[in-house]
């Protein structure tokens, strides 16, 4: 009986072994607990101003790196990019860089989601991303 009692925590010692060495972490994707907006967002007044302050910056988003956020070219860069997807707006791969499933939550080096622009964004988004 002993035999067996040693031979069934074996088991189960090898068992725990094997699934603590499969646990890793690899990434940490941060979830969005941020209320939904349900007001009209609108580009110009809304997005263009939190695009400016803090993605047109020098050397992001001014011209250096796609897409172009700058006041004038904003939104022809949005579209001309393909980083709008209507039919799925959490899909939208402008959407997936800010919340940072595509690599680094942007704005890099900001504070975690300044001015709710994620959720402004995704409201944009699912209002149809006019050019407002």
């Amino acid at each position: 009986m002993s035999k067996k009692i040693i031979a069934i925590g074996l088991l189960l010692i090898g068992n725990l072994i094997l699934v603590m060495n499969g646990c890793t972490k690899n990434t940490t994707v941060s979830i969005d607990n941020t209320p939904e907006i349900t007001t009209p967002v609108s580009f110009s007044k809304d997005l263009v101003p939190l695009f400016t302050k803090n993605c047109a910056t020098s050397g992001c988003h001014s011209g250096s790196v796609a897409p172009n956020l700058s006041v004038t070219t904003a939104y022809d860069a949005i579209q001309n990019t393909n980083l709008v997807n209507a039919a799925t707006p959490a899909n939208s791969e402008l959407y997936l860089w800010l919340t940072g499933k595509r690599a680094v939550a942007m704005p890099a080096g900001s504070a975690n989601n300044p001015s709710n622009i994620n959720a402004l964004v995704l409201a944009w988004i699912k209002q149809g991303a006019k050019n407002n």
